[in-house]
């Protein structure tokens, strides 16, 4: 690409996206590794959704149950991985973790493909890890840019994601009848690679910011966090913000859940054979990911330069009081798919980015602790809170009436939470300039 090329092209990013010139290497690497990264999770995705529906909706709670717990032991080792090992190995080395547990996964369904015991480590397994692979992305971006860089950069970052997110299950619906769910591990394993590539490049590109002079790299990455394992958990226990952060998590996850039970429950009851519920699955997905790339690219980064973070964490539960409402009238098929469209496209292509860009006005050692804790283990704390809550809705005899009022109400609570969110990071934002995080 020559010069006049290269000026053309950085034009066009400006133009369209407000992308500054020295932005556009870093911006570009993480656009991609979002790409890849979110494309290897919508194959994998609709695998572990597959196989829950072995185990039907009426056993659900138990595999949450599992998951938390998987995960409440699992934060606490990662804390204390990175606090002892360089941010430059640790990083990295996340992510040839999941490489090395997707290979082996490969090999245990090609041995045993109709094993439960294979289908409910997988689930397990997947709902785990790719909390953890997400947020360390994210928190990633957060120590690369700024929060004046984020409204403007975190929009076209989850575009990469969501576009990404398109790839993945159209790969999935293109050959899960030809390799089988097996081979649609290698397939994923090998996007895992591109991502480590790319992770080292975006690390490479933030140190080169550095040297170059750029005020916004304040932090490195060529140590340790320090501390102990449970300082993400105290953190979050302490600070008022960190709470904030982790009740609007968990609202979010108890909505996620509720539509998340009565999908797979009917999905199970449409479709006989794994290779068409498989299939049903990432066709929502697809739907979901064109709505949020769509927004993403054209819209988000000036809505909440225009309207504020405040106005883009709020949106999202506006929008799901609305759709449940709209099952309670017609609690349909169609319509908890819908539900399902309206929630998936707000909360990744609104609520996620919106969050994010609320940590960057804390420290690095909270971008990296605190938000895995919230990422993770307050994420699958709702899972299995929600899924234990509707159980005891169904055996009291409320059925989906009662799954759709819980809806409504969290729904509410949720607004008013991300209301309190969206202010105190606004206050945040206004001191960040005296170089305070917290």
């Amino acid at each position: 690409m020559t010069d006049a090329d290269t000026s053309r092209f950085a034009r066009l990013a400006h133009g369209v996206a407000q992308i500054e010139k020295h932005e556009l290497k870093a911006v570009a690497l993480a656009f991609l590794c979002n790409f890849v990264l979110l494309g290897c999770y919508y194959i994998l995705r609709p695998l572990r959704d597959t196989m829950a529906t072995l185990f039907g909706a009426g056993q659900l709670q138990n595999l949450f149950t599992l998951t938390f717990a998987a995960t409440l032991v699992c934060a606490p080792i990662f804390s204390g991985l990175a606090s002892r090992v360089k941010l430059t190995r640790f990083l990295p080395g996340v992510f040839w973790f999941w490489f090395f547990n997707v290979v082996g996964f490969y090999f245990l369904f090609s041995t045993a493909p109709q094993s439960r015991w294979v289908a409910g480590s997988y689930y397990v397994w997947f709902s785990v890890t790719n909390l953890f692979m997400i947020s360390v992305f994210w928190s990633l971006m957060v120590d690369i840019f700024s929060s004046q860089q984020a409204t403007r950069l975190f929009a076209v970052i989850a575009a990469g994601g969501s576009i990404g997110a398109i790839a993945g299950p159209v790969i999935t619906r293109l050959l899960v009848s030809a390799v089988g769910l097996s081979g649609l591990l290698l397939i994923a394993a090998g996007g895992l690679l591109v991502v480590i590539l790319l992770i080292h490049l975006l690390m490479r590109e933030k140190a080169w910011l550095r040297r170059e002079g750029d005020p916004v790299q304040q932090s490195t990455l060529d140590h340790g966090l320090g501390g102990d394992p449970f300082d993400g958990f105290s953190t979050v226990l302490k600070s008022a913000f960190m709470m904030n952060q982790a009740a609007f998590m968990l609202l979010m996850t108890w909505i996620a859940t509720i539509a998340y039970f009565l999908q797979t429950d009917l999905i199970a009851k449409a479709f006989t054979d794994l290779a068409g519920r498989t299939q049903a699955i990432a066709d929502i997905d697809l739907v979901v990911n064109i709505c949020s790339a769509l927004i993403l690219t054209f819209g988000l980064s000036r809505f909440v330069q225009r309207c504020g973070v405040t106005w883009g964490l709020l949106l999202n539960p506006v929008l799901m009081v609305i759709a449940f409402l709209g099952v309670a009238l017609s609690p349909s098929l169609l319509m908890i798919q819908a539900v399902q469209v309206v929630r998936r496209v707000s909360q990744y292509a609104i609520a996620r980015p919106s969050r994010e860009i609320c940590f960057t006005v804390v420290s690095q050692e909270n971008r990296y602790k605190a938000k895995n804790v919230i990422d993770t283990v307050v994420y699958r704390f709702g899972d299995v809170t929600a899924a234990w809550m509707q159980t005891g809705l169904k055996a009291a005899g409320f059925g989906m009436a009662g799954s759709i009022s819980l809806g409504l109400l969290a729904s509410g609570v949720w607004g008013t939470v991300a209301l309190a969110l969206g202010r105190r990071y606004e206050t945040l934002r206004a001191r960040e300039s005296g170089n305070n995080p917290l």
